[in-house]
Protein backbone atom coordinates (compact mmCIF):
# COMPACT_ATOMS: atom_id res chain seq x y z
CA UNK A 1 0.00 0.00 0.00
CA UNK A 2 1.36 3.41 -0.93
CA UNK A 3 2.34 5.56 2.00
CA UNK A 4 1.89 2.61 4.40
CA UNK A 5 5.00 3.86 6.24
CA UNK A 6 2.90 6.89 7.20
CA UNK A 7 0.32 4.66 8.93
CA UNK A 8 1.03 2.98 12.23
CA UNK A 9 -1.25 0.19 13.40
CA UNK A 10 -1.73 -0.29 17.14
CA UNK A 11 -3.74 -2.92 19.00
CA UNK A 12 -4.59 -1.62 22.48
CA UNK A 13 -5.93 -3.62 25.41
CA UNK A 14 -6.94 -0.68 27.58
CA UNK A 15 -7.44 -2.42 30.90
CA UNK A 16 -8.42 -1.13 34.34
CA UNK A 17 -5.20 -2.52 35.83
CA UNK A 18 -2.81 -2.81 32.86
CA UNK A 19 -2.59 -1.49 29.32
CA UNK A 20 -0.94 -3.62 26.64
CA UNK A 21 -0.05 -2.20 23.21
CA UNK A 22 0.97 -4.42 20.29
CA UNK A 23 2.57 -3.42 16.99
CA UNK A 24 2.81 -6.12 14.27
CA UNK A 25 1.76 -8.77 16.79
CA UNK A 26 4.59 -7.89 19.21
CA UNK A 27 4.04 -6.42 22.67
CA UNK A 28 5.74 -3.02 22.76
CA UNK A 29 4.07 -1.58 25.88
CA UNK A 30 2.87 -3.56 28.92
CA UNK A 31 2.39 -1.05 31.72
CA UNK A 32 0.02 -0.38 34.65
CA UNK A 33 -2.93 1.87 33.69
CA UNK A 34 -1.92 4.80 35.87
CA UNK A 35 -0.65 8.34 35.35
CA UNK A 36 0.94 10.92 37.69
CA UNK A 37 0.27 14.66 37.39
CA UNK A 38 2.05 17.70 38.80
CA UNK A 39 -0.65 19.36 40.92
CA UNK A 40 0.76 22.85 40.35
CA UNK A 41 0.97 22.81 36.55
CA UNK A 42 -1.51 20.02 35.76
CA UNK A 43 1.05 18.43 33.44
CA UNK A 44 1.64 14.65 33.36
CA UNK A 45 5.01 13.72 34.87
CA UNK A 46 4.96 9.91 34.66
CA UNK A 47 2.90 7.15 33.12
CA UNK A 48 2.74 3.38 33.61
CA UNK A 49 5.27 1.66 35.87
CA UNK A 50 6.97 4.94 36.87
CA UNK A 51 3.62 6.37 37.97
CA UNK A 52 2.73 3.15 39.82
CA UNK A 53 5.90 3.45 41.92
CA UNK A 54 4.58 6.86 43.06
CA UNK A 55 1.07 5.54 43.82
CA UNK A 56 0.15 5.93 47.53
CA UNK A 57 3.59 7.47 48.12
CA UNK A 58 2.98 10.96 46.77
CA UNK A 59 3.38 14.39 48.36
CA UNK A 60 0.73 17.14 47.93
CA UNK A 61 2.41 18.35 44.69
CA UNK A 62 1.91 15.03 42.88
CA UNK A 63 -1.35 13.22 42.19
CA UNK A 64 -1.63 9.69 40.75
CA UNK A 65 -4.76 8.80 38.81
CA UNK A 66 -6.12 5.49 37.55
CA UNK A 67 -8.26 6.77 34.66
CA UNK A 68 -10.25 3.54 34.23
CA UNK A 69 -12.69 2.14 36.73
CA UNK A 70 -14.67 -1.06 36.09
CA UNK A 71 -13.26 -1.28 32.57
CA UNK A 72 -14.55 2.12 31.49
CA UNK A 73 -13.11 5.62 31.52
CA UNK A 74 -13.76 7.43 34.80
CA UNK A 75 -11.40 10.36 34.12
CA UNK A 76 -11.47 11.46 30.47
CA UNK A 77 -8.61 13.97 30.72
CA UNK A 78 -6.26 11.52 32.48
CA UNK A 79 -7.13 8.69 30.05
CA UNK A 80 -6.28 10.83 27.04
CA UNK A 81 -2.87 11.82 28.51
CA UNK A 82 -2.20 8.21 29.52
CA UNK A 83 -2.86 6.85 26.00
CA UNK A 84 -0.70 9.66 24.58
CA UNK A 85 2.08 8.67 27.00
CA UNK A 86 1.94 5.03 25.87
CA UNK A 87 1.93 6.03 22.17
CA UNK A 88 4.97 8.23 22.88
CA UNK A 89 6.79 5.20 24.34
CA UNK A 90 6.47 3.54 20.92
CA UNK A 91 7.52 6.66 18.98
CA UNK A 92 10.03 8.38 21.31
CA UNK A 93 11.77 10.27 18.49
CA UNK A 94 10.03 13.11 16.75
CA UNK A 95 10.25 12.60 13.02
CA UNK A 96 9.40 14.84 10.10
CA UNK A 97 6.28 12.76 9.43
CA UNK A 98 3.85 12.01 12.24
CA UNK A 99 2.36 8.65 11.32
CA UNK A 100 -1.39 8.36 11.00
CA UNK A 101 -2.45 5.91 13.71
CA UNK A 102 -4.96 3.13 13.15
CA UNK A 103 -6.14 1.58 16.42
CA UNK A 104 -8.23 -1.34 17.56
CA UNK A 105 -9.22 -0.86 21.21
CA UNK A 106 -11.13 -3.42 23.26
CA UNK A 107 -14.11 -2.50 25.45
CA UNK A 108 -16.18 -4.45 28.03
CA UNK A 109 -19.20 -6.20 26.48
CA UNK A 110 -21.57 -4.48 28.92
CA UNK A 111 -20.44 -0.95 27.99
CA UNK A 112 -23.11 1.64 27.24
CA UNK A 113 -22.94 3.79 24.10
CA UNK A 114 -21.73 6.70 26.23
CA UNK A 115 -18.87 4.61 27.69
CA UNK A 116 -17.85 3.36 24.23
CA UNK A 117 -17.93 6.95 22.94
CA UNK A 118 -15.65 8.06 25.83
CA UNK A 119 -13.04 5.40 24.91
CA UNK A 120 -13.30 6.30 21.21
CA UNK A 121 -12.91 10.05 21.92
CA UNK A 122 -9.91 9.48 24.20
CA UNK A 123 -8.26 7.30 21.54
CA UNK A 124 -8.90 9.91 18.82
CA UNK A 125 -7.58 12.76 20.99
CA UNK A 126 -4.46 10.68 21.67
CA UNK A 127 -3.74 10.57 17.92
CA UNK A 128 -5.92 7.75 16.53
CA UNK A 129 -7.16 8.63 13.04
CA UNK A 130 -8.97 5.36 12.42
CA UNK A 131 -10.37 3.84 15.62
CA UNK A 132 -12.11 0.43 15.75
CA UNK A 133 -13.62 -1.23 18.82
CA UNK A 134 -13.84 -4.89 19.75
CA UNK A 135 -15.64 -6.44 22.72
CA UNK A 136 -13.28 -8.01 25.27
CA UNK A 137 -14.71 -11.57 25.29
CA UNK A 138 -14.41 -11.71 21.48
CA UNK A 139 -10.78 -10.52 21.68
CA UNK A 140 -10.05 -13.02 24.48
CA UNK A 141 -11.51 -15.90 22.43
CA UNK A 142 -9.39 -14.93 19.40
CA UNK A 143 -6.31 -14.50 21.61
CA UNK A 144 -6.49 -18.09 22.88
CA UNK A 145 -6.87 -19.49 19.38
CA UNK A 146 -10.61 -20.21 19.19
CA UNK A 147 -12.26 -20.03 15.76
CA UNK A 148 -14.83 -17.34 16.58
CA UNK A 149 -16.39 -17.44 13.11
CA UNK A 150 -17.17 -21.18 13.19
CA UNK A 151 -20.81 -22.33 13.60
CA UNK A 152 -19.99 -23.71 17.06
CA UNK A 153 -20.36 -22.46 20.62
CA UNK A 154 -17.38 -21.23 22.63
CA UNK A 155 -17.64 -19.86 26.15
CA UNK A 156 -15.08 -17.47 27.56
CA UNK A 157 -14.81 -16.04 31.10
CA UNK A 158 -12.39 -13.11 31.17
CA UNK A 159 -11.64 -11.95 34.74
CA UNK A 160 -9.85 -8.63 34.34
CA UNK A 161 -9.05 -5.78 36.71
CA UNK A 162 -12.39 -3.96 36.59
CA UNK A 163 -14.88 -6.38 35.05
CA UNK A 164 -15.52 -10.06 34.57
CA UNK A 165 -16.75 -10.71 31.04
CA UNK A 166 -18.72 -13.90 30.43
CA UNK A 167 -19.79 -14.62 26.85
CA UNK A 168 -20.94 -17.35 24.50
CA UNK A 169 -19.57 -16.79 20.99
CA UNK A 170 -20.67 -18.33 17.69
CA UNK A 171 -20.45 -17.31 13.99
CA UNK A 172 -18.42 -14.17 14.72
CA UNK A 173 -20.91 -12.74 17.21
CA UNK A 174 -21.73 -12.74 20.93
CA UNK A 175 -24.84 -14.88 21.45
CA UNK A 176 -25.35 -14.06 25.13
CA UNK A 177 -23.13 -12.35 27.67
CA UNK A 178 -22.83 -10.70 31.05
CA UNK A 179 -20.37 -8.11 32.23
CA UNK A 180 -20.14 -7.81 36.02
CA UNK A 181 -18.08 -5.38 38.04
CA UNK A 182 -16.57 -8.05 40.27
CA UNK A 183 -12.95 -8.66 39.28
CA UNK A 184 -9.31 -8.04 40.30
CA UNK A 185 -9.90 -4.62 41.91
CA UNK A 186 -12.72 -5.99 44.07
CA UNK A 187 -10.49 -8.92 45.13
CA UNK A 188 -7.76 -6.43 46.13
CA UNK A 189 -10.11 -4.26 48.20
CA UNK A 190 -11.60 -7.35 49.90
CA UNK A 191 -8.12 -8.47 50.98
CA UNK A 192 -7.54 -4.93 52.30
CA UNK A 193 -10.78 -5.06 54.35
CA UNK A 194 -10.02 -8.56 55.61
CA UNK A 195 -6.61 -7.43 56.91
CA UNK A 196 -8.26 -4.55 58.79
CA UNK A 197 -11.04 -6.63 60.30
CA UNK A 198 -9.22 -9.88 61.10
CA UNK A 199 -5.70 -8.69 61.85
CA UNK A 200 -6.21 -5.01 62.80
CA UNK A 201 -3.54 -4.04 60.29
CA UNK A 202 -3.70 -1.22 57.79
CA UNK A 203 -2.39 -2.16 54.33
CA UNK A 204 -2.36 -0.20 51.08
CA UNK A 205 -3.67 -1.14 47.64
CA UNK A 206 -0.23 -2.21 46.40
CA UNK A 207 0.38 -4.56 49.37
CA UNK A 208 -3.09 -6.11 48.93
CA UNK A 209 -2.28 -6.70 45.28
CA UNK A 210 1.01 -8.37 46.27
CA UNK A 211 -0.89 -10.69 48.65
CA UNK A 212 -3.32 -11.56 45.82
CA UNK A 213 -0.52 -12.32 43.35
CA UNK A 214 1.68 -14.27 45.76
CA UNK A 215 -0.87 -16.37 47.65
CA UNK A 216 -4.23 -15.66 45.98
CA UNK A 217 -6.41 -18.78 45.92
CA UNK A 218 -10.01 -19.73 45.13
CA UNK A 219 -10.11 -22.88 47.27
CA UNK A 220 -8.66 -23.69 50.68
CA UNK A 221 -7.39 -27.22 49.99
CA UNK A 222 -4.79 -26.54 47.31
CA UNK A 223 -2.60 -29.41 46.07
CA UNK A 224 0.50 -27.21 46.32
CA UNK A 225 0.18 -24.53 48.99
CA UNK A 226 2.30 -21.38 48.67
CA UNK A 227 4.27 -20.27 51.74
CA UNK A 228 2.50 -17.73 53.97
CA UNK A 229 3.05 -14.13 52.89
CA UNK A 230 4.58 -11.76 55.47
CA UNK A 231 2.71 -8.45 55.77
CA UNK A 232 4.09 -5.50 57.70
CA UNK A 233 2.10 -2.42 58.61
CA UNK A 234 0.68 -0.28 61.43
CA UNK A 235 -1.79 -1.65 63.97
CA UNK A 236 -5.07 0.28 63.53
CA UNK A 237 -5.57 0.76 67.29
CA UNK A 238 -2.04 1.52 68.49
CA UNK A 239 -0.16 2.57 65.28
CA UNK A 240 2.67 0.25 66.41
CA UNK A 241 4.32 -1.77 63.64
CA UNK A 242 3.07 -5.35 63.31
CA UNK A 243 4.12 -8.33 61.22
CA UNK A 244 1.60 -10.99 60.17
CA UNK A 245 1.90 -14.19 58.13
CA UNK A 246 -1.14 -14.50 55.84
CA UNK A 247 -2.04 -17.89 54.35
CA UNK A 248 -3.70 -18.83 51.05
CA UNK A 249 -6.62 -20.36 53.04
CA UNK A 250 -7.38 -16.91 54.48
CA UNK A 251 -7.34 -15.33 51.02
CA UNK A 252 -9.65 -18.07 49.67
CA UNK A 253 -12.02 -17.39 52.58
CA UNK A 254 -12.12 -13.62 52.03
CA UNK A 255 -12.66 -13.94 48.23
CA UNK A 256 -15.45 -16.50 48.61
CA UNK A 257 -18.40 -14.08 48.23
CA UNK A 258 -16.99 -12.39 45.12
CA UNK A 259 -16.21 -15.73 43.45
CA UNK A 260 -19.77 -16.89 44.25
CA UNK A 261 -21.08 -13.85 42.30
CA UNK A 262 -18.97 -14.87 39.28
CA UNK A 263 -20.33 -18.44 39.52
CA UNK A 264 -23.92 -17.12 39.57
CA UNK A 265 -23.28 -15.00 36.47
CA UNK A 266 -21.74 -17.95 34.59
CA UNK A 267 -24.84 -20.04 35.39
CA UNK A 268 -27.13 -17.19 34.24
CA UNK A 269 -25.32 -16.99 30.87
CA UNK A 270 -25.51 -20.80 30.52
CA UNK A 271 -29.29 -20.59 31.16
CA UNK A 272 -29.65 -18.18 28.20
CA UNK A 273 -27.48 -20.34 25.88
CA UNK A 274 -29.33 -22.13 23.03
CA UNK A 275 -29.24 -25.95 23.51
CA UNK A 276 -27.04 -26.73 20.45
CA UNK A 277 -24.37 -24.25 21.61
CA UNK A 278 -24.69 -25.51 25.20
CA UNK A 279 -23.80 -28.98 23.92
CA UNK A 280 -20.64 -27.59 22.22
CA UNK A 281 -19.62 -25.83 25.46
CA UNK A 282 -20.03 -29.01 27.56
CA UNK A 283 -17.84 -30.90 25.05
CA UNK A 284 -15.07 -28.29 24.80
CA UNK A 285 -15.24 -26.78 28.28
CA UNK A 286 -15.17 -23.14 29.33
CA UNK A 287 -12.05 -21.03 28.86
CA UNK A 288 -10.68 -18.74 31.61
CA UNK A 289 -8.63 -15.66 30.66
CA UNK A 290 -7.52 -12.43 32.34
CA UNK A 291 -5.41 -11.93 35.46
CA UNK A 292 -8.12 -13.41 37.70
CA UNK A 293 -7.69 -16.77 35.93
CA UNK A 294 -4.33 -17.03 37.74
CA UNK A 295 -6.04 -17.47 41.14
CA UNK A 296 -4.89 -20.86 42.37
CA UNK A 297 -7.57 -23.56 42.18
CA UNK A 298 -10.15 -21.37 40.40
CA UNK A 299 -10.71 -23.87 37.56
CA UNK A 300 -11.23 -26.66 40.14
CA UNK A 301 -13.70 -24.58 42.20
CA UNK A 302 -15.75 -23.61 39.12
CA UNK A 303 -15.81 -27.20 37.81
CA UNK A 304 -17.16 -28.43 41.17
CA UNK A 305 -19.91 -25.78 41.18
CA UNK A 306 -20.90 -25.83 37.48
CA UNK A 307 -19.97 -29.39 36.39
CA UNK A 308 -18.40 -28.28 33.09
CA UNK A 309 -14.59 -28.48 32.67
CA UNK A 310 -12.74 -25.15 32.90
CA UNK A 311 -9.44 -24.52 31.09
CA UNK A 312 -7.04 -21.75 32.10
CA UNK A 313 -5.68 -20.23 28.88
CA UNK A 314 -1.96 -20.09 28.23
CA UNK A 315 -0.66 -16.64 29.31
CA UNK A 316 -4.20 -15.52 30.32
CA UNK A 317 -3.04 -11.97 31.17
CA UNK A 318 -2.33 -11.14 27.54
CA UNK A 319 -5.05 -13.14 25.79
CA UNK A 320 -7.21 -10.06 25.14
CA UNK A 321 -4.22 -8.10 23.81
CA UNK A 322 -3.26 -10.92 21.43
CA UNK A 323 -6.84 -11.17 20.17
CA UNK A 324 -7.02 -7.41 19.64
CA UNK A 325 -3.86 -7.64 17.54
CA UNK A 326 -5.36 -10.44 15.41
CA UNK A 327 -8.52 -8.36 14.93
CA UNK A 328 -6.37 -5.43 13.77
CA UNK A 329 -4.70 -7.60 11.11
CA UNK A 330 -8.07 -8.68 9.75
CA UNK A 331 -9.93 -5.39 10.33
CA UNK A 332 -11.14 -5.30 6.71
CA UNK A 333 -12.58 -8.81 7.03
CA UNK A 334 -14.13 -8.99 10.51
CA UNK A 335 -17.74 -7.80 10.71
CA UNK A 336 -17.78 -7.71 14.53
CA UNK A 337 -15.43 -4.71 14.76
CA UNK A 338 -17.25 -1.47 15.61
CA UNK A 339 -16.32 1.82 14.05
Amino acid sequence: MAFSFLTQELAIDLGTANTVVLVDGKIVVDEPSIIAFDQNTGKPIAVGQRAKLMHERTNPNIKTVRPLRDGVIADFHAAEHMIKGFVKMINPKRSLFTPSIKMVVCVPSGSTEVEIRAIRDSSEHAGGRDVYMIFEPMAAAMGIGLDVEAPAGHMVVDIGGGTTEIAVISLGGIVCSQSIRVAGDVFTSEIQQYMRQQHNIKVGELTSEEIKINIGAAIRDLDVKPDPFIVRGPNIMTAHPVEIAVTSEEVAHCLDKSLAKIETSILQVLEQTPPELYQDIVEKGIFLTGGGALLRGLDKRLYEKINIPFHVAEDPLRAVARGTSLALKGSAHYSFLMR
